[in-house]
C-alpha cells in the first residue's frame, strides 16, 4: 500500500487539505490507480504507434475563415476605459 506521507505529498502537490479520513481513504485509492498502471505496463506495446486521442478525430474545427466582425468604434463603445488615441482599451497597470 502507498504510504501516508506520499499521500500528504501528492494532496500538497494538488494543494488539498485532507482530514486523516481522507489520507486513510486515499491510500487505497492511490494504491488502487497504480495498481492499474501497473498492469498496463505488462502489456505488449510493441509495434503500436502512440495516439493522441482515444477515438479518431476529424474535422473537430470549424474552418478558418475571415470575416466582418465588430468595427473598432462599436467594440470600444462598451469598455469602462478607453485609451487617450481613442484607439484601444485602457487597463490598469499590473501591480508590482
Amino acid at each position: 500500500m502507498i504510504e501516508r506521507d506520499e499521500v500528504l505529498h501528492v494532496a500538497r502537490l494538488a494543494r488539498l487539505a485532507l482530514t486523516e479520513a481522507e489520507v486513510e481513504a486515499m491510500r487505497g485509492e492511490l494504491a488502487s490507480v497504480l495498481s492499474h498502471i501497473a498492469k498496463m505496463d505488462e502489456l505488449d506495446l510493441e509495434g503500436v504507434p502512440p495516439s493522441t486521442h482515444v477515438v479518431q478525430a476529424s474535422g473537430a474545427l470549424r474552418a478558418d475563415v475571415r470575416r466582418p466582425s465588430l468595427s473598432r468604434s462599436a467594440a470600444l463603445s462598451q469598455a469602462p476605459a478607453v485609451s487617450e488615441d481613442g484607439e484601444g482599451f485602457l487597463v490598469p497597470s499590473p501591480q508590482a
